[in-house]
């Protein structure tokens, strides 16, 4: 896709970067906020972006609402 055909804030540079995770509910929110810390972190080192132009969102759903290797 073109950079023309992506949406993102005013005053944004290209870097700026989404991340949304889908996770199954039951971890604490200590664990969610050290997943968040540390994506900030990995990515401000290995891709250079700061973390004032990353955004994640974690969204969680009940167990039953997940199927994978063929079973609910």
């Amino acid at each position: 896709m073109d950079a023309e055909g992506f949406y993102y804030p005013g005053g944004r540079p290209p870097a700026y970067t989404v991340i949304e995770i889908n996770m199954m509910q039951g971890r604490t929110s200590v664990t969610q906020k050290a997943l968040i810390k540390e994506l900030f972190s990995k990515i401000e080192s290995g891709a250079g972006i700061s973390p004032v132009d990353i955004e994640v969102t974690i969204k969680e759903q009940p167990a039953h609402c997940w199927g994978f290797r063929g079973m609910t």
